[in-house]
């Protein structure tokens, strides 16, 4: 069984955020990741994290928060300056809150000038956080138009020619499934870039169970191919989140 982990933006918003720790915990989870946690109080978090032994598996980087503006620009043509100073933001909060894997968003943008930024921003955010494991992730068109990495080959390509050791692969099943219609192939093309998972039902972003992904299988193929880092939770419940585990009980009982 894979160790798995709440998405807090996602999971338990039936609750005040900060109440969302213990809820995570009580349902059985070990380990969190929080989207933008930069509305929050970094200390407080921390203190719940602390409170009840959970593990913080991944930020995303830079601000601003889920509740408003671009989703990141580190592809964005003209917004250097800006990606550098708010990555630097971003190092503030994760040296309170440790997480296991930073999560650096392109933004939208198209074009060679876009891949040249891309690179160039991605290069330079792995020589300043050498030891922060950093991820991208290919996010599929429906969910975020004009994204600029849409693409798992592209994300490939991308690394390769970053070629930092600190750079990896963030693997979200639901935009695989989005992007490609089979998740194992493309798990078993890229699985060795892979530093962190995610995953919800397509489509829909529900629960597993609920669409056309057999999440059980993929579990399956994590634990048979020895992958070892956490796999995150990430979906849209439809009633209150203890209500939607039924998942995660059954991987218990397996």
């Amino acid at each position: 069984m894979p160790k798995f982990a709440a998405n807090l933006t996602f999971l338990f918003t039936e609750l005040p955020f900060i109440e969302r720790f213990a809820a995570a915990k009580e349902a059985g989870f070990d380990a969190v990741e929080v989207l933008f946690p930069y509305e929050f109080s970094a200390q407080e978090m921390r203190h719940e994290l602390v409170r009840h032994d959970l593990t913080f598996v991944l930020m995303n980087v830079p601000p601003p928060n889920w509740t408003g503006g671009d989703r990141g620009f580190a592809a964005v043509p003209g917004c250097e300056e800006r990606f550098r100073r708010d990555f630097d933001r971003a190092m503030r909060f994760a040296n309170v809150l440790g997480p296991r894997h930073i999560h650096i968003m392109a933004g939208k943008a198209q074009g060679v000038v876009a891949r040249k930024t891309y690179i160039e921003n991605l290069k330079w955010a792995a020589a300043r956080s050498p030891k922060r494991s950093l991820t991208i992730e290919p996010i599929n068109p429906i969910d975020m138009p004009d994204y600029f990495l849409n693409d798992f080959d592209l994300a490939a390509e991308i690394l390769d020619e970053v070629d930092a050791p600190n750079l990896h692969l963030q693997f979200d099943a639901y935009h695989a499934h989005m992007l490609t219609e089979y998740v194992p192939a493309t798990w078993e093309k890229h699985r060795a870039r892979v530093a962190h998972v995610q995953f919800a039902d397509a489509p829909g972003r529900g629960a597993p169970g609920s669409g056309e992904i057999d999440l059980n299988a993929f579990f399956a193929t994590l634990d048979a191919d020895g992958y070892a880092g956490f796999a995150a939770a990430e979906y849209k419940p439809t009633t209150e989140t203890r209500d939607t585990l039924g998942w995660l009980t059954a991987q218990d009982t397996d």
